[in-house]
């Protein structure tokens, strides 16, 4: 590792995250590689393959991670969990590294586990980012081995892993989930989808997720990835004319970004429209109620709490926020 270096993130992406910071002094970050090195994969090539199972590959791996946290402190960005692979079953053409729980755990344990603490590092470990709905697989694997389970803050799902956060909180509920990436549909931006998404908020949100990512924030008219994927995105830019234009999903985050506070409480919902709703209650004791109208005419809503009694028109096809 004495060659170790973050220069290629000093060029564009540390820059991008220190301006972030200043607009969002609080922000905090988590990382979750692709791909390890190619030099520890086989075969060596950041996309497809499995890492090399050796003690002392495994070894470098930790310390990689070591050397990764530690240089990016120093630039001022520390970095607040790691989760140690994203998308464990995807052996795809881009960056990606196969792994099945049972690696996870002994990796987890034996090496990456024991390196943070020799050196003295408070960045937590996450089991994650999981693309996967085998519970048993994964979650249920790493989580029954007791070393294993003292080392992990929490468990983040993304995609297939959808599948399995039900019984990952009901298996631990006091433990923190992430749902880590939005599916991030064709590149049409359609109101369809941003229901879609909002219907994935609901599933993540009560099923005991404490934190929701978007993906993609900010993309060019159509989306289109470097392999050929057509993404959606809050933000759309158009190169030429210098114009941007904000894009049905942006609503949907922006009815839940502006009104729930960070530590609110879900509260549990009753009745015809707790299917397409989700409420808090914000630290201020103000209740939140994010509701989704995906019928095509209006709808009556009426929400009762606490002796009082809200009555709404739902417009058609629409994403309602209440606060009271």
């Amino acid at each position: 590792m004495k060659h170790f270096s973050i220069v290629r993130d000093e060029r564009h992406l540390i820059p991008y995250i220190r301006q972030a910071r200043r607009r969002r002094p609080d922000l905090t970050l988590f990382a979750s590689p692709w791909s390890p090195p190619t030099w520890m994969k086989f075969p060596k090539a950041y996309n497809y393959g499995t890492l090399v199972w050796t003690q002392r590959n495994l070894d470098a791996y930790a310390l990689y991670f070591v050397k990764f946290i530690q240089a990016y402190a120093a630039a001022g960005i520390p970095i607040r969990q790691l989760h140690m692979q994203n998308e464990p079953v995807a052996d795809q053409k881009f960056p990606s590294c196969l792994w099945s729980g049972a690696q996870m755990r002994d990796f987890i344990r034996d090496h990456l586990a024991p390196a943070f603490r020799a050196h003295g590092l408070d960045t937590e470990l996450w089991l994650g980012t999981l693309n996967t709905g085998d519970f048993a697989g994964f979650p249920l694997t790493v989580m029954s081995d007791p070393v294993a389970r003292a080392r992990i803050a929490g468990i983040s799902f993304q995609w297939d892993g959808r599948n399995a956060v039900q019984r990952a909180h009901q298996s631990w509920p006091g433990l923190r989930l992430m749902q880590s990436e939005n599916e991030c549909g064709d590149g049409r931006n359609t109101w369809a989808y941003a229901h879609y998404v909002f219907a994935l908020l609901r599933h993540y949100l009560t099923n005991g997720v404490n934190a929701y990512v978007y993906w993609n924030m900010v993309l060019p008219e159509g989306g289109l990835s470097t392999w050929g994927w057509r993404q959606n995105a809050m933000v759309t830019v158009d190169r030429e004319r210098r114009t941007y234009a904000l894009r049905p999903e942006f609503y949907v985050m922006k009815h839940f970004s502006r009104f729930i506070e960070p530590g609110a409480v879900r509260l549990e919902l009753t009745g015809p429209w707790a299917g397409t709703s989700v409420a808090f209650r914000n630290p201020d004791g103000r209740c939140v109620v994010v509701c989704d109208n995906p019928l095509d005419g209006p709808q009556p809503l009426r929400l009762r709490h606490a002796g009082r009694t809200l009555a709404v028109a739902l417009p058609p096809a629409s994403f309602n926020t209440l606060v009271f």
